[in-house]
């Protein structure tokens, strides 16, 4: 079977990332480059050993040498770029969140679906082994509470992309999105949501928390912020157990497991299985199976998560 050939689609911190566990993993290989400017792509194609680079997302999406693109442009961008793939018959991994907004997420998905193309959300926090140990394990019983945070301080400049409503920027959706998740991985979807927090001059969300209310009285905590440094860790509390989670929650390398009729446990990441080369694997082995949606991040619950993102920044003033 020949590698997995993958296009990069832009060139920042998060594109560097992905693609070199793209090139350490073994059946895949990152194919091409694309960006806005030639320059960038041509030298992160160096440093990846990629064949092509190109000065546009649309000639990346059209490289017939590519099977798979990865989208890691800002949020806003993303639809733009997986519509080009998806008419290209490219499978799609993008980049957390899915989109932008709610309407741009459901005309990807829409697109994908009718052209029956792999599509999924990058929420590399789903394929991190020790966040699917837990989620697993029957021991908690019923989960009663969920209480995660991600925030820090971040300097105010409108031209920053966390600043930048036109680059979909924003607390909830860069860093709020780990926090719902986990709770969205936990207990499903919320039946309430309440939510307070404040604006930035630039008019996205600079900070938001609260708490998401599900039936039977049970709870998540959720907190993220621009504007202060937070724990940044979790914890998970059922009837039969309790996980602790370090600092960062999202991409845990220790996890403590405790509860009345159990010796406590303590599990540890082994650094080579991260979160990023399970999501990888799930896009490959989708393919190979004839799949066009993950069984781990289904495509139904990341409309989900932007429609509660979108519900939890309605309530901010």
């Amino acid at each position: 079977m020949r590698d997995l050939a993958w296009g990069i689609a832009a060139t920042g911190g998060i594109a560097r990332t992905v693609g070199a566990v793209i090139a350490a993993e073994p059946g895949m290989r990152v194919a091409a480059v694309g960006s806005r400017d030639l320059g960038r792509a041509a030298a992160l194609a160096a440093e990846l050993g990629a064949e092509s680079a190109h000065g546009s997302y649309a000639e990346l999406c059209a490289d017939p040498a590519v099977d798979a693109v990865y989208v890691a442009t800002p949020h806003a961008q993303h639809l733009a770029v997986a519509e080009a793939a998806i008419a290209a018959g490219k499978a799609v991994l993008c980049e957390k969140p899915l989109a932008a907004s709610v309407a741009d997420a459901e005309r990807m998905v829409r697109l994908a679906r009718e052209a029956g193309v792999f599509l999924m959300e990058a929420m590399w926090m789903r394929f991190n082994p020790l966040i699917r140990r837990m989620a697993a394990d029957p021991r908690f019983g019923e989960i009663r509470s969920v209480h995660a945070s991600f925030g820090f301080a971040l300097p105010f400049d409108p031209a920053h992309r966390l600043w930048a409503p036109e680059l979909g920027g924003g607390a909830l959706l860069d860093l709020g999105i780990y926090p719902f998740g986990l709770a969205q991985l936990l207990l499903g979807a919320p039946s309430e949501v309440r939510m307070t927090g404040s604006l930035a001059p630039s008019g996205v969300d600079a900070e938001a928390g609260g708490v998401l209310v599900y039936p039977g009285g049970r709870r998540a905590i959720v907190e993220t912020s621009l504007l202060a440094p937070y724990p940044n860790s979790a914890y998970v509390v059922g009837t039969g157990m309790r996980a602790d989670i370090q600092a960062p929650f999202w991409a845990p390398s220790r996890l403590v497991l405790t509860g009345p009729s159990m010796e406590t446990e303590v599990h540890e990441l082994d650094p080579a299985d991260n979160g990023y080369a399970g999501e990888l694997r799930e896009v490959r082995d989708a393919l190979a199976e004839g799949r066009t949606e993950s069984h781990v991040m289904p495509l139904d619950e990341s409309l989900a998560m932007m429609g509660l993102l979108e519900a939890a920044r309605a309530q901010l003033s």
